[in-house]
């Protein structure tokens, strides 16, 4: 089975795969195999950030990764790939987001574009356009812990994907923040 761990940059995704893979949850880091599968992608100088080819990207998957057992794939983009069973979708209150994008010393236009996407439900939205509802199972890092995290996604993967309400798409909705929040 093959699970996207996705989400806005800055949700905590990497942290989050750090303690599954310490937890013996075999992770594949989807921006590694671009670099070095020298995966095709164009670079964006006005927003300084790479744009992949992911027709490209899923060809490579399609022929390089049979999973039958668990593989976590962890990127922003990995709800994109094709061999997806089940997504993990982290989220993150934007003021929170902001915080941890201004320690990476991100430049502001890319913060900025960070936030609109996590306010906008944008990474959600194109999860819904591949995945089934009860294959996605949101997730709000705001204020917990990378280790509690950890334990909720391993008890997600313990009881095989089951529904979960609590985690179920829907519950985080951070709308109202458009009003309140002060970019960049």
């Amino acid at each position: 089975m093959n699970v996207s761990l996705t989400g806005t940059p800055g949700t905590g995704k990497t942290s989050i795969s750090g303690i599954l893979s310490k937890n013996k949850v075999e992770i594949l880091n989807l921006n590694k195999i671009i670099s070095k599968k020298k995966i095709k992608f164009e670079y964006d100088k006005k927003r300084k950030t790479k744009i992949v080819d992911i027709e490209k990207l899923n060809k490579y998957f399609d022929n390089n990764i049979r999973n039958k057992h668990l593989l976590i794939i962890e990127g922003h983009l990995s709800h994109l790939l094709h061999c997806i069973d089940k997504v993990i979708l982290l989220r993150c209150n934007p003021n929170e987001l902001k915080k941890r994008l201004l320690k990476r010393r991100w430049n502001k236009n890319k913060i900025n574009e960070n936030i609109e996407s996590e306010i906008l439900d944008i990474i959600l939205c194109e999860c819904l356009k591949f995945h089934s509802r009860k294959n996605i199972f949101e997730i709000d890092t705001t204020g917990k812990s990378i280790d509690s995290l950890g334990l909720i996604i391993l008890d997600i993967i313990k009881n095989n994907f089951k529904e979960n309400k609590i985690y179920k798409i829907g519950n985080i909705n951070w709308s109202e923040e458009i009003f309140d929040m002060e970019l960049i």
